[in-house]
């Protein structure tokens, strides 16, 4: 159990479910960009962890950076993205791996792959740790999706309830009970 605030969490994917899935999605982005040097785009603060131990698996030759954008108040996304720290480096032609924590209503995703595309890149995949896919209201491309899981609140490993409890190593689901 984990109290994080006002609420209660409870265990939900641990640590070892984790690395393993981490170490598959890394194999597949291995075998799909063999040969390429594709720049691994880490959305903050959420896929830091994500991002790292994704990376920590890949043996192909890439890049790595970071973008920051929230969307989140409390335990609900607001529908309001709000680009806090863009990116730096020159994307056109490039390969890109936009690495996320979670995709739930689409909205934060679709909004940084928009912008991403305006800058010309050769490609966008979506990486996504967690995948809410009843939560969702704008279609997107998920092309490597570490769980699907229902629309409930999750917190650990990354992901936070009002800026705390992303230091874990395994995902807490909020008790209901």
């Amino acid at each position: 159990m984990l109290t994080v605030l006002d609420k209660t969490f409870v265990p939900f994917i641990g640590r070892d479910t984790l690395q393993e899935r981490i170490s598959e999605l890394a194999d597949q982005i291995n075998r799909d960009y063999a040969g390429r040097c594709p720049l691994i785009v880490g959305v903050l603060n959420g896929a830091v962890l994500f991002t790292a131990d994704l990376l920590k698996n890949l043996t192909i030759d890439c890049e790595i950076t970071f973008i920051r954008v929230a969307s989140y108040e409390q335990t609900t996304s607001t529908g309001n993205i709000k680009e806090i720290l863009g990116l730096t480096e020159a994307i056109t032609g490039r390969d890109l791996i936009v690495v996320e924590d979670i995709v739930d209503t689409g909205m934060t995703i679709a909004h940084v792959c928009q912008q991403l595309a305006e800058k010309g890149p050769a490609s966008i995949a979506i990486a996504t740790l967690l995948f809410k896919p009843a939560a969702l209201k704008t279609k997107v491309d998920l092309a490597y999706v570490g769980f699907e899981i229902e629309n409930q609140f999750v917190v650990g490993y990354g992901l936070d309830y009002d800026g705390l409890g992303r230091n874990t190593k395994d995902i807490f689901v909020l008790n209901e009970s």
